[in-house]
């Protein structure tokens, strides 16, 4: 089942793609002030508790909350461009993790950056040119809206 926005209200994992067109300095909470470079972010996570997938994937593209995690502060100056997800109460975020560090030409900025609460080095990773996010997930069947349109509109 899925809300509005179409998005499962299931537990899930999931990556967004965040494009910063300028390179800036960003606080980033407890982690401090970082000097990000302009390109593509991706951002995995997992949701897990009530709302699933739906809650925190919306609760994301929101622009109008107070931070509480870290990717709350980059969603401050970087702009959703795509969200993939994936339905499954096993938490697969560290598989991810591991999976865009071996993007082609993926770097971890922020050492820590969201994951504060397990052993993967971070769970933010910058990429120059555009990634194929369905690399992530290897066969289980990720779902992926790029639906910009739609994005913005919700960023709002």
């Amino acid at each position: 089942m899925t809300d509005d926005n179409h998005f499962p209200r299931s537990s899930g994992t999931y990556g967004l793609l965040l494009h910063l067109p300028d390179a800036q300095q960003v606080v980033v909470g407890r982690l401090g002030s970082w000097w990000l470079a302009a390109g593509y972010y991706l951002y995995v996570g997992s949701a897990l508790g009530p709302g699933g997938l739906a809650a925190r994937l919306n609760r994301h593209l929101r622009a109008d909350k107070r931070p509480f995690w870290h990717i709350d502060y980059l969603r401050q100056v970087g702009v959703v461009t795509a969200v993939c997800w994936l339905e499954s109460p096993e938490r697969y975020e560290h598989k991810w993790a591991a999976a865009a560090q071996q993007l082609p030409g993926a770097t971890m900025p922020v050492p820590g950056f969201g994951a504060s609460d397990c052993r993967c080095a971070a769970h933010l990773f910058h990429i120059e040119q555009l990634p194929n996010l369905r690399l992530l997930s290897g066969h289980l069947p990720l779902k992926l809206t790029t639906d910009l349109t739609r994005l913005a509109t919700e960023q709002k």
